[in-house]
């Protein structure tokens, strides 16, 4: 049998990009600009998925 590649974030990554994407939306006040910046911490952190 094969083993399944676990394709789940660890909760500390997990944990990091909530408090990242926290942060976004206390410093930029533009709602356009926050979901720009939320973006490209996802995309930064799929590319291991």
């Amino acid at each position: 049998m094969k083993k399944k590649h676990n394709k789940k974030m660890s909760k500390g990554l997990r944990r990091h990009i909530r408090k990242e994407k926290a942060r976004i939306r206390r410093e930029v006040l533009e709602k356009e600009k926050q979901d720009k910046e939320i973006k490209k911490i996802l995309e930064k952190y799929k590319k291991r998925f």
